[in-house]
């Protein structure tokens, strides 16, 4: 079983690599800061969008049997998965009842989540990846890295390589323009080539049974738009009641996502197009779970715009593979342990409880709180390990004792200070990549009593 730690030692050995993906995830994270800078009602509007979902969530089954009549309408086929395998089998039937042996999929995080990439190759469907990123990572045989630019921790010089593999460019070219240019060339003709089109659903409107696509590349409207079958994939948590309240999420998600006041695409779909099938499919898998726990309901206000994961000193530090979970960073560590808590338990304490996520969330999700649950809740089912438990109960015991606190902390302060630094550093976890400051003589209570004898001003 791995840790989070060992798997971020292994990201961090290549200091250059990651430099760079911490530097270019902050640029967006400074885009985003920017944008909703620009919106005078941007704090509203995040309210807004939060009470919006939550009221969503209170009244859920009344909203998706409100969209399955409105879409039914529309000529849409609904159906409902259970499981990721559920998904998976209901995709197969349908593109197996048309005879489809070749599929173009955009962007969507929820098929990743249910391994259908995998699932449809198994069984002799050509499955091609439309998005640029995801298509590299496709390419590469990688899951994506983030849940919106999922090639972020990739070179330029790296794809050069790669398209010049697969896709015959000029060896050792690395312009991006020419290979975006080589990309769409190459998906072009799977698109014209495409029996069906997968795509990701970004909100679902009860009140008219629509969905709302939200893209940079145009990929989803040719992926549901030429071929004569359109399979969409959606999480129960995109619905949300009216067509009106489209205005509130589409102004918070591509700022937030990309630093963008809209996305190049806003597609709005209300049926299939004449002479098309088209079909959604409303996934469950594990979200009724969460929605049960009350301390944990509010991350189905989550609408994937990455804000988190751009913001996240530790994610942007140590790459989203070192969480091995399917959405990594501050997401992914507290959707993680809902699926397997032994397995993902040192998730919860690669965190800073910086706060950051929480501040820039959109939706107003209590990231970091939901991580100190996390971590109660992984001592309360005895996953927390002897060392962790030991420190724990050491540090209790040494807070409620002040005489003993006080008289190891002066211990501790002579130990420290004789200690030579380059040997002090090189003993705990941290020293490999920090520095401990030097250690005063005197405690701050010390200090402190000494200012009060003589009249309390600091300022001298």
């Amino acid at each position: 079983m791995s840790s989070h730690a060992k798997e971020a030692a292994a990201f961090l050995a290549d200091e250059e690599r990651a430099h760079w993906h911490d530097q270019a995830l902050w640029f967006v994270r400074q885009k985003r800061d920017t944008a909703s800078k620009n919106v005078p009602a941007w704090e509203e509007l995040r309210e807004t969008a939060h009470q919006i979902k939550m009221h969503t969530l209170s009244r859920l089954p009344e909203y998706l049997e409100a969209f399955e009549t409105k879409a039914s309408e529309k000529g849409v086929h609904v159906h409902y998965a259970k499981t990721a395998q559920d998904h998976n089998e209901t995709i197969l039937k349908i593109l197996n009842s048309h005879n489809v042996k070749r599929v173009v999929k955009s962007k969507s995080m929820l098929t990743e989540e249910c391994g259908l990439n995998h699932f449809i190759e198994k069984k002799g469907i050509e499955i091609i990846d439309t998005d640029l990123g995801e298509r590299i990572v496709q390419l590469l045989e990688e899951p994506p890295s983030h849940i919106v630019l999922p090639a972020i921790h990739r070179k330029k010089e790296e794809v050069g390589e790669l398209f010049h593999k697969h896709l015959h460019t000029e060896k050792g070219a690395s312009d991006p323009t020419y290979l975006t240019q080589a990309a769409r060339k190459h998906l072009r003709e799977r698109f014209l080539a495409g029996e069906a089109g997968i795509t990701g659903v970004n909100f679902a409107v009860a009140e008219t049974g629509g969905i709302t696509i939200v893209t940079n590349e145009g990929n989803a409207d040719l992926g549901n738009s030429l071929p004569p079958l359109h399979i969409a994939s959606m999480g129960f948590d995109k619905i949300i009641p009216r067509a009106k309240d489209l205005a509130v999420f589409i102004s918070l998600l591509a700022r937030s996502a990309t630093g963008q006041p809209i996305t190049t695409y806003t597609s709005h779909l209300a049926g299939p197009r004449p002479g098309q099938e088209m079909h959604i499919i409303i996934v469950d898998n594990g979200r009724s779970e969460i929605l049960q726990k009350e301390k944990f309901r509010k991350t189905l206000c989550c609408i994937r715009c990455g804000a988190c994961l751009n913001t996240c000193p530790v994610y942007r530090r140590t790459g989203g593979y070192s969480y091995k979970f399917v959405i990594p960073g501050p997401l992914g560590t507290v959707l993680a342990p809902h699926k397997d808590l032994k397995k993902h338990k040192s998730l919860p304490y690669a965190c800073t409880l910086c706060e950051s996520c929480s501040d820039v969330c959109p939706v107003k999700v209590d990231l970091h709180q939901q991580i100190i649950e996390w971590r109660a809740e992984i001592d309360k089912q005895g996953q927390l390990g002897l060392i962790k438990k030991a420190a724990m109960w050491g540090t209790t015991y040494l807070f409620k004792h002040p005489k003993l606190y006080r008289t190891l902390g002066k211990l501790g302060r002579i130990f420290l200070r004789a200690m030579p630094a380059r040997l002090l550093n090189a003993i705990p976890i941290w020293g490999k990549n920090r520095d401990l400051p030097e250690m005063p003589a005197k405690s701050f209570s010390a200090l402190h009593k000494k200012k009060l004898k003589q009249g309390g001003n600091y300022g001298k």
